[in-house]
């Protein structure tokens, strides 16, 4: 079974791309299931790559391998599951919390599986994926013999493969909240209803590079969910984390978090929207030396962009108004569609609007658990930048 490309599509750096879209498919032959495996020809022929078909979704094809001579078989997923183990043992430092499968980046497009101490959660996004679950699953328990493996689909990219939302425990016991360390600090994932697999893990790195500025300072972390740099920061020694989030579900495991690192003393939990209380400050005259915005996605569309952009000069507008000559502004986006070139660009108007100077000291982005594809700019999503404010 075999899928031919139009022609005129050159095998460039594009043709490196995981994804193949149905516009870029002169036919397909052999008449292949939704989720079967086929080739990809170009034009005069000449293989391209080997991945799943889902003529339902827009992507049409997800690129597996690129040798014409690897079958995707039980022992292909062990060999990929294998090598994306061994880069995490290289990598991961510090924790026992993170990401062992980041999809198209560790060659399993639509596979995420995060490892949270003694459990995996794990999340097939696709149809191709979703047919191989079983297999994957198998292989998990054979090569790290987890306590339990707990299925998080019910994200709703899935209804665009036409999949169905679901979750629930795969293998083993699965408790709804999972303790692990991070950085000699005590969590909780809640790998039931929290946002994500459970916790934000890609923002790892970033909490450990934040936390020095916290130091003797006063803080206020914008859309903290439970918690990660407010405890990071109370740990490296601010005098007072004011903590922001419109969940008080998340909200309440921040404070028990708090509790367990011996910082609850230092931290206060505000349940208010973001946006409404960061104007609420500003009027009460509130000063702070470090304020961090980590807010959602503000948007899944490019169309969407323009208002996510207003939405990202409005909270770091407010968020510099409170902060002092020589104070910190960290500031992110997770967002794809705005790239990194966009986001500072808003931020640097924002600084223009509010008539202060910034100071880029550190651009980062996600961890490296969550490798990124050069080839593939959908998998660099998470900018997360620090800036000195005069």
């Amino acid at each position: 079974m075999k899928a031919r490309l139009v022609p005129g599509r050159p095998r460039d750096e594009r043709r490196l791309h995981p994804w193949i879209y149905h516009g870029e498919i002169a036919e397909i032959t052999g008449n292949p299931a939704p989720g079967d495996i086929l080739d990809v020809i170009d034009a005069r022929g000449r293989f391209v790559g080997r991945g799943y078909w889902n003529p339902a979704s827009q992507i049409a094809v997800r690129i597996l391998t690129r040798d014409e001579g690897v079958a995707i078989d039980r022992e292909f997923f062990r060999r990929r599951l294998e090598a994306a183990l061994a880069y995490r043992v290289l990598v991961v430092e510090d924790t026992n919390a993170f990401r062992l499968v980041n999809a198209e980046a560790d060659f399993l497009p639509g596979l995420i599986v995060d490892r949270y101490a003694g459990h995996l959660v794990i999340q097939t996004l696709t149809l191709g994926m979703e047919r191989y679950k079983e297999t994957v699953v198998d292989l998990l328990v054979e090569m790290l013999s987890p306590a339990g493996i707990y299925e998080r689909n019910d994200v709703g990219v899935r209804e665009l493969e036409g999949l169905p939302l679901t979750k629930g425990v795969l293998y083993g016991t699965c408790p709804e909240e999972v303790p692990f360390v991070e950085h000699g600090l005590s969590f909780w994932a809640d790998i039931v209803n929290g946002q994500k697999t459970g916790f934000f893990l890609d923002q790892r790195e970033n909490r450990r590079a934040v936390a020095p500025y916290a130091r003797g300072g006063r803080v206020l972390d914008c859309f903290c969910y439970t918690g990660g740099f407010t405890i990071h920061a109370a740990a490296a020694g601010a005098v007072e984390v004011v903590a922001v989030d419109v969940s008080a579900h998340a909200l309440r495991l921040a404070s028990r978090q708090a509790t367990a690192n011996a910082v609850a003393g230092r931290c206060r939990f505000v349940e208010a929207n973001a946006f409404d209380y960061l104007r609420t400050l500003a009027k009460a005259g509130e000063c702070f030396d470090l304020v961090i915005l980590d807010p959602p996605s503000f948007t899944k569309a490019k169309e969407a962009v323009p208002g996510a952009l207003r939405g990202y000069k409005e909270i770091n507008l407010r968020a510099l108004k409170l902060l002092p000559p020589g104070g910190y502004l960290v500031t992110c986006s997770c967002s794809y569609h705005v790239t990194e070139d966009l986001f500072l660009a808003v931020v640097a108007a924002a600084a223009h609007d509010a008539r202060r100077e910034l100071r880029l000291v550190e651009l980062r982005r996600q961890a490296k658990d969550h490798p990124m594809l050069l080839a593939a700019p959908e998998t660099y999503y998470l900018k997360c930048a620090i800036f000195q404010v005069f």
